[in-house]
């Protein structure tokens, strides 16, 4: 999908039912929904650092009212302190977002007024992040298998203290990302945040906020919250471990991987079969994550446009996934345990392009 005239933000918002069909449609949608999220930052963001900040004021209402240490689960206070274990676990993955790019630690063009307002000094995720006085080990809240998602392409994180602190007023993409993961996981306390999800969020918002058309790209981070939603309702069952046997769960979809393999290539699976390299080793990070990790950012947005327009969008990620062992299949058959594990988790063909022409021959030899 061409990025040219903001065709690719536009197609991507349609085609993750963002946006409907019907162009007339458009501009009271998009100003409902994006009043929608000033609420929820308004509800979930503001008003708790507000409530906060009252609940510290008088000694005699913390008291009487609600403090600290009440075991009342309703208990604000037990509330804002559960939600900053959330908190500290997106921040810490948000931080280290595509660190070989310097776009995630750039300030945005468009902060949010609604926060960083000069009249008041409402708490920002970031200042709540720094006061917080939890301990990082009680909030390492992982899904099992996306614990270490960061692939050798991806450079090491710098450590917290080494990013460029921006003046007041002023926020980084990082933080906007923060807020949209943050917002999601109030709203979702069924699944909340877990790892990984910051590596979804991420395409998403980079595309919208790099949009050539600035009305679009002002109000990018209500847009990609929405898209993020969508996208989520359709592959959250990836995320949730208790359903990772089920039907919808990812080891059924692992599976499928090495059933279309050995439907389409069985000398190839059979190798695979033999040395015992189960599709968990690799294809978890590559379904979980949409090839996220596998890529570099422009290369995953161009594989994303495959995915999202097709009608049948998550079989045709098996099908990439496919093509992917088919392109290696000659060092794959050569190669030892060792050496195939290290081409599958460090995967060495970074032409996309021929990946997705593969996955198009796969699908229409069907």
């Amino acid at each position: 999908i061409p990025f040219d005239g903001g065709l690719r933000c536009l197609c991507w918002k349609i085609l993750l039912n963002y946006l409907p069909l019907e162009r007339a449609l458009w501009s009271s949608l998009l100003k409902k929904q994006r009043e929608l999220y000033s609420q929820f930052l308004k509800e979930m963001i503001i008003q708790p650092g507000i409530a906060k900040a009252n609940l510290g004021v008088s000694r005699e209402d913390v008291t009487l009212e609600d403090h600290p240490l009440n075991p009342n689960p309703d208990s604000r206070w037990n509330t804002y302190f559960k939600d900053n274990e959330v908190l500290l676990q997106i921040d810490k993955d948000v931080r280290r977002l595509y660190p070989d790019m310097a776009f995630f630690q750039r300030p945005t063009d468009y902060p949010c007024l609604l926060i960083l307002d000069p009249q008041n000094e409402f708490e920002t995720l970031r200042k709540r992040v720094e006061q917080t006085t939890l301990k990082s080990q009680t909030v390492a809240r992982n899904r099992s298998g996306v614990t270490n998602v960061s692939s050798p392409l991806k450079s090491s994180p710098n450590s917290l203290g080494e990013y460029e602190v921006l003046p007041n007023g002023c926020e980084a993409h990082w933080e906007v990302v923060e807020r949209i993961l943050f917002i999601y996981a109030k709203l979702n306390p069924g699944i909340a945040y877990v790892q990984g999800m910051n590596e979804i969020v991420g395409p998403l918002y980079y595309t919208f906020a790099t949009d050539p058309n600035s009305e679009w790209k002002e109000h990018a981070e209500a847009d990609t919250f929405f898209c993020f939603t969508n996208l989520m309702a359709e592959i959250r069952d990836n995320f949730i471990k208790s359903l990772d046997d089920s039907q919808c769960g990812i080891t059924y979809k692992m599976e499928k991987v090495y059933s279309t393999l050995k439907e389409k290539d069985v000398e190839l699976y059979l190798k695979l079969q033999e040395q015992n390299i189960k599709p968990q080793f690799f294809a978890f990070r590559w379904l979980t994550l949409l090839l996220s990790q596998e890529f570099l950012l422009p290369d995953v947005i161009r594989i994303w446009d495959s995915l999202f327009a097709d009608d049948k969008r998550f079989d045709f990620l098996l099908l990439v996934c496919c093509a992917m062992l088919t392109l290696i299949r000659d060092q794959l058959l050569e190669g030892d345990f060792t050496l195939n594990m290290r081409l599958l988790q460090d995967y060495p063909i970074s032409d996309v392009h021929l990946i997705l022409k593969k996955a198009k021959e796969l699908q229409d030899s069907k």
